[in-house]
């Protein structure tokens, strides 16, 4: 039985926070909520904890942000391919450049084309019929915004040397 690392759950569970916390500083763009805090935390999820804890993350976040209306269904896609893509990415190539760039990959594209049923199935067709074209360019200036912001966070703490202690301090 594998043992879980209570320093990984407690610092997701601190992830999770800033991201619905981090919520409250979104900007509406083509009918879609924008939330780069939640991409920025995606990819420090990826570097410090892994994809597994990365989509949980994106998960609860979203799950918290949409049962006390900070955000929408659009959460679930918006944040969940990002944290999965991103966390596989880093977990395979140590590479934060390529982890940067499979969060906006897989936030972008992956998820705004997963809001097209999601918008049909359970928002109605209402919404069905802008969601394949108008959630992919909200998606992908959320997600590049996140990426710029944990890029400045990222390569400061790679540089200070204290990424890499915050890791082995994680993976103990």
């Amino acid at each position: 039985m594998k043992k879980t690392n209570t320093k990984k759950l407690a610092v997701a569970g601190v992830f999770c926070a800033v991201a619905v916390v981090g919520s409250l500083f979104s900007f509406p763009v083509f009918g879609s909520k924008c939330a780069p805090v939640q991409h920025m935390v995606n990819i420090l999820c990826a570097v410090l904890l892994g994809p597994g804890y990365g989509v949980g993350v994106a998960f609860g976040a979203s799950l918290f942000r949409n049962l006390l209306g900070l955000g929408s269904l659009m959460a679930f896609p918006g944040s969940m391919f990002g944290a999965l893509v991103c966390g596989l990415v880093y977990w395979k190539t140590k590479n934060i450049l390529g982890t940067l760039i499979g969060e906006v990959f897989g936030t972008s594209i992956l998820g705004g084309l997963c809001a097209y049923p999601v918008a049909v199935l359970l928002m109605g067709q209402s919404a069905a019929g802008i969601a394949f074209y108008a959630y992919i360019i909200p998606f992908l200036i959320s997600t590049a915004a996140g990426a710029l912001i944990s890029a400045v966070i990222i390569y400061s703490l790679n540089k200070s040397k204290i990424l890499q202690k915050m890791q082995k301090s994680l993976n103990r």
